[in-house]
């Protein structure tokens, strides 16, 4: 006959075992990706999957007005004609370019110069030019473009006006000469360096005061200042308004492709986006489209990577040598 004490263990009931308890960053790292799960699935849907969508139509005739059965693959015939057979292309880039070369400088000097004035002990009014300054950014750029309309046209605009009373008696037509339409683009861009402006203005406001303390008893006037001590220290700021400033010239669209409606000028507003929407929306050739979308996304990579590789030689960062 069996104990009690080994009839006990034969019928004791075993104990499932606990779960296992999430550690507190596994926990974190659940309700991060439950937060972040709304931007992760809007970026897969809207943005990743068109690109892939879009470069494989752009090894395709796809064309909006057939069906989609009917689409062909043609492999690099696209690529081949973009490159080396359609000059418009050519054109559209050399317009853009122009355009680049006058704007980019612009809109870096520009608001550095604002960030200066604003940045200065004397001046009076600070943070209502501020705001001021800053308010134009916020600004829809068509309804912006519809104040610069009034404000450059050639009979009662402003601009003119003040033209003809200093003496010049046949001032330009800002937007609807093919011959002036760009330098207006320029001063409507002018309009949007609030956003630019402030940025290196806090950048300016971050930079040590012993550097300047110590310069100054050195016996450095304002302009040594800046070229030792101020540029030097925002260069970072600069840097960053540079490659955005660069990437937001190769989108440039809306300005020109609305005043092209008006002024008719296909040469002078032939911007490569406005190319690329003519191609790809109003002839329905998705498959180019796609090709010239992609061909503009290398160029902006090839020179954002080139601002990078030059940034080592004039960027200066405080934690770095």
């Amino acid at each position: 006959m069996a104990s009690p004490s080994v009839a006990l263990e034969n019928t004791a009931v075993v104990q499932p075992a606990s779960p296992k308890r999430l550690t507190i960053e596994q926990r974190q790292r659940r309700w991060g990706l439950l937060f972040l799960s709304p931007w992760i699935i809007g970026f897969l849907v809207f943005t990743l999957f068109p690109m892939i969508a879009s470069l494989y139509f752009s090894f395709t005739d796809f064309t909006t007005n057939k069906p989609f059965t009917e689409t062909n693959w043609v492999g690099l015939a696209n690529w081949d004609n973009l490159l080396f057979k359609d000059p418009s292309i050519g054109a559209s880039l050399g317009v853009t370019i122009r355009f680049g070369m006058v704007m980019l400088p612009v809109s870096l000097l520009f608001p550095l110069a604002l960030a200066l004035l604003l940045n200065s002990k004397w001046l009076i009014g600070k943070p209502i030019l501020r705001v001021l300054f800053y308010l134009p950014f916020i600004v829809p750029s068509v309804a912006g473009l519809f104040v610069w309309k009034t404000f450059l046209n050639r009979d009662t605009g402003w601009l003119d006006i003040f033209l003809r009373g200093i003496g010049i008696q046949n001032p330009p037509d800002w937007l609807f000469s093919p011959a002036y339409v760009s330098t207006g683009l320029v001063f409507i861009g002018l309009w949007g360096v609030g956003n630019a402006m402030l940025t290196m203005m806090a950048s300016m406001q971050g930079v040590p005061t012993e550097l300047y303390e110590a310069a100054r008893v050195d016996g450095a006037n304002p302009i040594v200042l800046f070229i030792r001590i101020t540029f030097p220290m925002i260069t970072p700021v600069i840097f960053y308004n540079l490659v955005l400033t660069v990437i937001g010239l190769l989108q440039f669209f809306d300005l020109p492709y609305i005043l092209r409606t008006i002024v008719r000028s296909d040469e002078s507003l032939n911007f490569i986006n406005v190319n690329l929407y003519i191609t790809a929306f109003t002839n329905h050739n998705m498959g180019y489209g796609s090709a010239i979308a992609w061909f503009l996304f290398f160029i902006g990579l090839v020179i954002t990577i080139g601002l990078f590789a030059t940034s080592r030689r004039w960027v200066y960062y405080a934690s770095g040598d």
